[in-house]
């Protein structure tokens, strides 16, 4: 039996909850996790429409890359659709889970599909988050090292770039004395003991410091295991907003913009002037992404292209970079297969189905 949980597990463990920014409200937002997935119905958004779909299709769970519930609701009585969603879905027994920062800065989410799309090689993040690595320093006898540095990378630390199991470690020797009432692993109550030992240092995410805690206490032989952390500036070069990346040859202006609208069947691709000159880098970001756009500008893009741009946003790159805005629907519609792919490769048996109602409120004359 797979239930809801089995489903949100699924989602956050390729894009953990605690990778969204914080403005956001990833995670359930209706439901009860105990109960079993009936059917799996993917949409960008949550509208009576797609409810509607998801009763009439036999589905129970509505897995949507916007919130339905992005700010508190105070009162339910249907006066907006976000509320008239809510009570239909829960008259329906119909849950419903959301993932949106955390799968956009996600390594393989939104952008990196984007790019995928536009066949980008050498592709990485454009923004990486700040505030978010945390370094681990622990002492070691040098019998159990090994068995410890392994408990640590199995919960989840070492992991730089396309690189895992990654520490560094010095030889020493630390100095105890057990009092009364301990129990060493090594050494004798009452005396001066000096032990070899190693120093083992290696980074992790914030979020799952308390798992790497519990792993590193359980796999260390001392009662009382000395450790240390700290808090690192580095960017998460792994996780971030946006990406950027290479065409694999150059191209002209009109070329990759015709290439983006036929791609993801833009009704208008709005841009800057253009500049008359072959464009190789791109950068790009799903949604509202226009205050990126300095970033890309930095990082040597040729062009840069997101869902949302204020006007301003393109009159500060006029004449210094080509920009292009896509549509929020547009840049994000294929989330839709990166929730299908984790869904089905996590619970084959489950049925899973995109919307056929089209969310965006946006259309062309």
């Amino acid at each position: 039996m797979v239930r809801i949980k089995d489903i949100a597990n699924a989602l956050e463990m390729f894009a953990p909850l605690p990778l969204q920014d914080g403005f956001d409200n990833a995670g359930l937002q209706i439901g009860l996790t105990e109960a079993e997935v009936a059917g799996v119905l993917l949409c960008l958004d949550v509208t009576e429409a797609v409810v509607d779909e998801a009763v009439a299709s036999g589905c129970n769970l509505i897995v949507s890359h916007h919130p339905l519930i992005f700010s508190p609701l105070k009162r339910i009585t249907g006066s907006g659709y976000v509320e008239r969603c809510v009570i239909k879905a829960l008259a329906n027994g119909i849950a419903i889970y959301s993932a949106h920062t955390n799968i956009d800065n996600a390594p393989g989410g939104v952008n990196y599909r984007i790019a995928e799309k536009l066949g980008l090689q050498n592709v990485r993040i454009l923004v990486p988050k700040e505030d978010a690595l945390l370094k681990l320093a622990v002492y070691v006898p040098v019998s159990a090292a090994d068995a410890v540095r392994n408990a640590l990378f199995t919960a989840g630390c070492g992991n730089i770039g396309n690189y895992d199991s990654c520490s560094y470690n010095v030889d020493g020797f630390g100095t105890f004395k057990a009092n009364e009432g301990c129990n060493p692993f090594c050494g004798e109550v009452g005396e001066l003991h000096r032990e070899q030992e190693v120093r083992i240092e290696t980074v992790l995410p914030a979020y799952l410091k308390n798992k790497v805690i519990a792993a590193l206490i359980k796999a260390h032989p001392y009662e009382e295991p000395a450790y240390d952390i700290y808090q690192l500036k580095n960017g998460w070069g792994s996780v971030g907003s946006g990406v950027i990346g290479e065409l694999p040859a150059e191209c002209d202006e009109t070329e990759l913009l015709q290439c983006v609208k036929e791609k993801f069947n833009v009704g208008s691709v709005r841009h800057t002037p253009l500049l008359g000159k072959k464009v190789k880098r791109v950068a790009l970001c799903g949604g509202a992404g226009g205050s990126f756009a300095g970033a890309a500008m930095a990082a040597g893009a040729d062009v840069y292209i997101t869902g949302e741009a204020r006007y301003h946003d393109l009159f500060n790159y006029t004449g210094k970079m080509l920009m292009a805005v896509i549509g929020h629907y547009e840049s994000e519609q294929y989330t839709m297969d990166i929730f299908k792919e984790i869904i089905e490769k996590a619970h084959p048996g489950v049925k899973v189905m995109a919307t056929t109602v089209n969310t965006n409120p946006v259309n062309y004359l």
